[in-house]
């Protein structure tokens, strides 16, 4: 069985496809947007690329150095491989070519991080005043930083640049010193809660391993098993395309870390499907940014932001991944639903039982997932840290590619074996390879230095704040609009959410959000770990939330549909990610905090009724076609299900129940698909 795709593909189609993809992801991922290395040097760069992981590895499990050592040597690497990776403008690109001025920058910005980390005890050590007096100081800091905000600007774009300038400007206006760039140098760049902070500390430590881990992860095929596994589950069902793509976009999703990457890469399949099966050009393309954008919402990688989460919030990471199990169930059973009454109402046929993969055969290979078995065990029985739990499952990853490969080897009949059994062994014919685990080792440093530069200008918002006291004043800001009044306050950072995270990775937009708009929520009384919550997965349906929906645009380019048009579905099949932060606000149950078993079960079931009965209601289908009256009745119904409280389910079961009854002897008698 072909892991990759349900159905053969010529060459000449799958290159066509590759280049489609190559091009979407340039126009909206700006991680996409690298110089062109060919020959020598392009094998010198993975080389280097793949000694920058393996540093990254050893450092995170071995190394015994001072923090501040760590952090800044990292940032210093990440400099250099940023420069070699990213030019100043993706139409300045020539092969085999850096100019002048990047190696300048690129060698006195890493060089600025590097004097910090062989210089640390005695910075460290010396006063703050001393170090405001010394010129030498401010200026490696005004190099470090510019050199990081520049590389910022080439690989995540200017939104958070935007963002960070804004509360750069406003340090500087506000501070009261006569000369305020020696302190607010020293303090952003030397300083605990500047770059040095939370979002780098936690980026150097266990996010990087976890990011070559899902490199290896993806090469190992598991990726196809996804999809492949969806097929087979509900590939044959009533526009059985459509929920491919939500179920496998939730697995694919947790493993990529990006909303936009997961879009276009499941999209280039999962999308032509949808239009052949017969669902509008932007309802596929909407569907696919919708799950994908879910999978940073999906345990156990949740897009690398857990780790934050729980660094910020001082438990464990499992706490944080059980924690988030039910919301993300519900977010996916809203657009499944809407997906399905999509199907029903433009009578739409599933796959043909013919065309898809066999259950006989993919239990063959279930191996693929005991990387992520192992991992999820390691992490949630606490034995060891997370980091050693990231780097045995990588080991683990490699083993099961080696074991595909001689799996492959015994399934052929001896007239098609090529090779001996040694070469099989070692992919030399195809197949997992030493060649496999060099470039998993560089697609995952690749995919570092965006993640380091986005925490480290992350990190200099939380300097900005910390420096200028702005968190409690936007606080008070906050309760002075909304005043007694939590709901407003949770509709203001919702709105502040969604605009901060526009464009931004999933790992930054979270750091910008538990800095600035979680403690506003905690102020009016949210528990805690249910702020950060709220506010992680607000910043992250920025990425379908028009103007700036990113995802959507990418699922609208691959599907040739209208972008803004295809953002607004999107919105609406994800409807379910707008409600659900503020029943866990409100409700913290549902986020299983001081709650008791019965509790959760009850809650679990009102919610998928009510997420049933607001899917219904804003798609305007049950039976047959609802009228205004009747989609007003079913959203409203739902929502009171999904709000906890005996009275708003007693109300909510009641509005949804004369929906569905009256529908279903209205339109009995009418033939449906099957």
């Amino acid at each position: 069985m072909n892991k990759d795709n349900i159905t053969p593909k010529t060459p000449e189609l799958e290159n066509t496809a590759a280049a489609d993809v190559e091009a979407v992801m340039k126009k909206f991922d700006r991680e996409s947007n690298m110089r062109i290395w060919t020959g020598v040097p392009k094998h010198v760069l993975t080389i280097v690329l793949s000694c920058f992981s393996l540093f990254c590895i050893y450092v995170t499990l071995f190394a015994n150095m001072l923090e501040q050592a760590r952090m800044t040597s990292f940032l210093g690497l990440v400099i250099v491989m940023g420069y070699l990776l990213y030019p100043v403008k993706k139409t300045h690109v020539r092969e085999n070519y850096i100019p002048w001025y990047d190696i300048l920058l690129m060698v006195l910005g890493a060089g600025a991080f590097f004097y910090f980390a062989f210089n640390a005890h005695t910075i460290l050590n010396m006063r703050l005043a001393v170090r405001m007096r010394d010129i030498k100081y401010t200026i490696i800091g005004i190099i470090g930083i510019v050199a990081l905000i520049e590389l910022c600007r080439r690989c995540v774009g200017l939104p958070i640049l935007v963002v960070a300038g804004g509360f750069i400007a406003y340090t500087f206006i506000s501070t009261n010193y006569a000369n305020p760039l020696p302190r607010v140098v020293s303090e952003i760049f030397y300083g605990d809660n500047g770059i040095m902070s939370t979002p780098i500390n936690v980026c150097s430590k266990y996010i990087v391993v976890f990011i070559i881990f899902g490199a290896f992860l993806e090469r190992s095929g598991v990726s196809g098993f996804f999809i492949n596994l969806a097929n087979a589950i509900t590939g044959q069902f009533a526009g059985g395309p459509a929920k491919v793509a939500v179920i496998s976009s939730a697995l694919c999703g947790m493993v990529s870390g990006s909303s936009v990457g997961n879009t276009v890469t499941t999209g280039s399949m999962t999308i032509p499907m949808m239009k052949k099966t017969g669902y509008r050009p932007e309802f596929a393309g909407a569907v696919e940014a919708a799950a994908s954008t879910g999978g940073q919402i999906m345990p156990p990688i949740m897009g690398a932001a857990a780790f934050l989460m729980a660094d910020y919030l001082g438990v464990s990471y499992s706490n944080i991944i059980i924690k988030a199990i039910l919301p993300a169930v519900l977010y996916f059973m809203g657009i499944f639903i809407a997906v399905h009454l999509e199907a029903k109402r433009l009578h739409l046929k599933g796959i043909p039982r013919e065309e898809l993969p066999r259950f006989r055969d993919l239990i063959q290979d279930v191996y693929l997932l005991l990387p992520l078995v192992v991992l999820i065990y390691l992490v949630c029985s606490n034995t060891r840290t997370m980091q050693f739990s990231a780097a045995v499952s990588i080991l683990v990853a490699i083993l099961v590619g080696i074991l595909g490969n001689v799996l492959a080897y015994f399934r052929l009949k001896d007239q098609h074996r090529q090779g001996s059994f040694f070469s099989a062994l070692i992919g030399r014919n195809g197949g997992f390879s030493f060649n496999s685990i060099l470039g998993s080792l560089e697609a995952g440093g690749r995919s570092c230095v965006t993640v380091a530069v986005a925490c480290g200008v992350a990190g200099i918002i939380c300097g900005c704040i910390t420096l200028t006291g702005l968190a409690s004043k936007m606080i008070a800001a906050v309760v002075a609009v909304s005043g007694s009044s939590s709901i407003l306050a949770l509709l203001l950072t919702m709105v502040c959410c969604i605009i901060l995270g526009m464009g931004l990775p999933t790992t930054a937009t979270y750091c910008i959000m538990a800095s600035t708009c979680a403690p506003i929520l905690i102020q009016m009384g949210i528990p805690k770990i249910a702020a950060h919550f709220f506010v992680f997965y607000f910043g992250i349906v920025a990425d379908i939330t028009p103007p700036v929906a990113l995802a959507a645009y990418a699922g609208a380019a691959i599907a040739k549909a209208k972008p803004m048009q295809t953002g607004i579905v999107a919105t609406r099949l994800a409807i379910g990610a707008f409600i659900i932060p503020f029943v866990f606000a409100y409700s913290p149950s549902l986020l299983l905090i001081d709650t008791v078993w019965t509790e959760v079960v009850l809650l679990t079931i009102t919610a998928v009724i009510g997420i049933f009965g607001v899917a219904a209601g804003l798609s305007g289908y049950l039976y047959g076609e609802m009228n205004p009256f009747e989609r007003i009745l079913t959203t409203v119904g739902g929502l009171m299900l999904i709000i906890p409280g005996v009275m708003t389910d007693v109300i909510g079961i009641a509005l949804v129940a004369v929906v569905f009854v009256w529908q279903y002897f209205r339109h009995r008698n009418k033939p449906v698909s099957a």
